[in-house]
């Protein structure tokens, strides 16, 4: 298993989505509290289009950390560190990690604007 992960993330319809299909993911959203961690963390309102690189072990640069709370539905709910944030990550996160981490260390970078020369 890698000890880190990249998801290109984008808006679809107003949600947060990502696709991975080396683990048959398609349209895959974040939703009950994850979008609001998600702009917070950024910045403010919506993206159209972001990079998450993500561990279950901090790396130079990540700048969010989400702290594991309780399972629930399969999921499990996360608070984003030093806040009240609370978000709920479905069970696709194992197909990343076989129990959800205590702890997933998180780096968000906007890629909206990014040249294409």
């Amino acid at each position: 298993m890698n000890s880190l992960y990249v998801l290109n993330i984008y808006n679809h319809e107003g949600t947060y989505v990502f696709d991975n299909s080396q683990v048959d993911l398609v349209r895959e959203p974040f939703v009950m509290g994850m979008p609001e961690i998600i702009e917070h963390q950024m910045g403010g309102g919506p993206i159209d289009t972001f990079t998450a690189i993500f561990s279950a072990t901090a790396f130079p640069g990540y700048n969010t950390v989400l702290k594991r709370l309780h399972p629930e539905y399969g999921g499990t709910w996360y608070e984003l560190d030093g806040t009240d944030l609370q978000g709920w990550l479905c069970p696709a996160l194992f197909k990343y990690f076989l129990v959800a981490p205590e702890r997933l260390y998180v780096q968000f970078t906007d890629t909206s604007y990014r040249s294409t020369l």
